[in-house]
């Protein structure tokens, strides 16, 4: 498998790591201290590192630094608006459409050197 498809398939389950960590506690931890879901969200953390870092590195030995950070972006955006509007159970909003286009325009500029 390529360092490219192996970064995103890593980076993608660690967005999904990512995203609960910074936000399933609005839903289950809202009435718990702040310093509980911080803890509970550095556990969480813990194993989005496990694959971020890997990914970044795999990721390196074929893409630049700029370029891994934006399709990190863009995995997080599609990975965040699934998890938003099946998880917190919030409306999708035009502004998401909006936000990936900018996100995929982006993912243009620091790739079209290598189209």
């Amino acid at each position: 498998m390529s360092p490219v498809v192996t970064s995103i398939i890593l980076l993608t389950f660690s967005n999904v790591f990512m995203t609960f960590a910074w936000y399933a506690h609005l839903k289950n931890m809202s009435s718990k201290p702040w310093f509980i879901a911080a803890v509970a969200s550095w556990g969480i953390a813990f194993f989005e590192y496990l694959l971020q870092v890997p990914a970044n590195r795999i990721g390196h030995q074929s893409l630049e630094v700029g370029q891994l950070k934006i399709l990190q972006e863009l995995i997080a955006l599609t990975v965040f608006v699934p998890f938003s509007v099946f998880y917190l159970k919030e409306n999708v909003k035009l502004d998401y459409l909006w936000a990936a286009l900018c996100i995929l325009a982006a993912v243009f500029f620091v790739f079209r050197s290598k189209l």
